[in-house]
């Protein structure tokens, strides 16, 4: 199980919940869920999604301040890290 994106999905959930805005709040769990399918299922994101998930969550981050804004930064800190140990194809 991807460590990192357990985590990452964790914080996003987290994130969710302090969230003010409904469509912050629908975008965080698009992501969330997505990592949580990663953790569980039996595949796992190349590059190009991975960056998707990145860019997604730094444009929500530009969105979003306090409690929520530092579980999303967190989670982008895990999300990050799992990319780097990414094999290139």
């Amino acid at each position: 199980m991807p460590e990192q994106l357990k985590s990452a999905r964790d914080d996003l959930e987290q994130a969710e919940k302090t969230a003010d805005d409904d469509e912050v709040r629908e975008d965080i769990r698009e992501t969330a869920d997505a990592f949580a399918d990663y953790v569980h299922g039996d595949h796992e994101p190349d590059h190009a999604i991975m960056d998707q998930h990145l860019n997604d969550l730094r444009q929500l981050s530009e969105r979003i301040d306090g409690d929520t804004e530092d579980r999303l930064e967190s989670a982008l800190e895990s999300a990050e890290e799992y990319r780097e140990g990414i094999d290139q194809a």
